[in-house]
């Protein structure tokens, strides 16, 4: 179900790394996306 998620999200959100987002200025919503996308991520290595 991760691996799933985790190619939609690819598809879907923002990717910030490629826009050069400093996370230091970054706004909630961004850092709330951001951690989506990290926890979604590292559930799809573990399976």
């Amino acid at each position: 179900m991760f691996k799933i998620l985790a190619k939609i999200n690819k598809l879907i959100l923002p990717s910030f790394t490629k826009n050069g987002l400093d996370i230091a200025k970054a706004k909630k919503w961004q850092l709330a996306i951001l951690a989506y996308r990290y926890y979604v991520t590292t559930r799809a290595l573990d399976c």
